[in-house]
């Protein structure tokens, strides 16, 4: 059986970073509407709590998605990479490939559709830290993202958004990049200041 056909599970942490202003109107309109600066550069980070891909136990490692489109989501001709935590064995590295790129199903595989470019997968070192309503990731050399929370009445709790049009949860906190830079392969995202959202994640493959 090839790896990429392996039934999986995971739970964690997601936030990611994109380039439109807050509020991204792709979750109001399951990606149709057009994004706020007319394309999506989007940097996702993933915290992997618990999980097993087959006989593989994944718990404890991360990985990240990069996604840009020149339009609105659902019209497709994205470019997608993926990243791996190299502190991964061979056959972690490449269940989190087999997931984070949609080859094995689940949420991640709601993009499939979507990609027309997919660039080579990478193992890096990968450091996702959450702080409150902070979270942050870094890929030395590649990445830096810090998004927080935006609080709501009274300037404590952070909104949440409820049952949202979103392929990897249907609850959302609205966040703000405080800092979100990328640069790798040929792409080059700065998208502090902008869009952010998190959430907790359970998924499996079906």
């Amino acid at each position: 059986m090839s790896i990429a056909k392996q039934p999986w599970k995971i739970q964690g942490e997601y936030f990611e970073s994109c380039n439109c202003e807050v509020l991204c109107p792709c979750i109001l309109s399951n990606m149709q509407a057009r994004p706020t600066e007319g394309h999506c550069d989007v940097v996702l980070a993933f915290r992997i709590d618990k999980g097993n891909f087959g006989s593989i136990d994944i718990s404890g490692l991360n990985a990240v998605q990069v996604l840009t489109t020149p339009g609105p989501m659902a019209q497709g001709n994205a470019t997608l990479g993926v990243y791996v935590d190299s502190r991964g064995s061979s056959d972690q590295r490449a269940a989190l490939e087999a997931i984070f790129s949609g080859a094995a199903g689940g949420p991640p595989a709601l993009f499939g559709p979507m990609v027309t470019k997919a660039l080579p997968c990478k193992a890096v070192e990968i450091n996702f830290a959450m702080h409150g309503n902070e979270r942050k990731l870094v890929i030395p050399g590649i990445t830096e993202v810090t998004v927080k929370g935006i609080a709501g009445r009274g300037g404590k709790d952070v909104v949440w958004l409820e049952n949202t049009i979103h392929p990897y949860s249907g609850r959302l906190a609205a966040a703000k990049g405080e800092k979100s830079d990328y640069k790798d392969h040929s792409l080059d995202f700065h998208n502090s200041g902008r869009n952010g959202h998190y959430a907790g994640i359970d998924w499996t493959s079906s």
